[in-house]
């Protein structure tokens, strides 16, 4: 139990290390990993630590897969 408590605490303490600017993901994933995780054997934090990781990485990929789906601007400024 205390290594369960030990893991879970870093993983919060890691959670809240992160820019609170970049939450894109992270409360949607928190939200259903602490839920999955407090029905799986009452594991909710460890579950809402997870569950953020993973949904600021699905977050990241989209938002990479959106960038290379539009075309290069053109810059209005500079010769005439």
């Amino acid at each position: 139990m205390k290594a369960i408590l030990a893991c879970s605490a870093m993983a919060l303490a890691l959670a809240c290390a992160t820019a609170p600017a970049d939450a894109k993901g992270c409360i949607k994933g928190a939200v259903v990993g602490g839920a999955a995780g407090h029905f799986a054997g009452h594991h909710g934090v460890l579950g809402a630590a997870a569950g953020c990781v993973i949904g600021r990485h699905q977050a990241n990929k989209a938002e990479r897969q959106h960038q290379q789906a539009q075309p290069p601007q053109r810059s209005t400024t500079g010769s005439r």
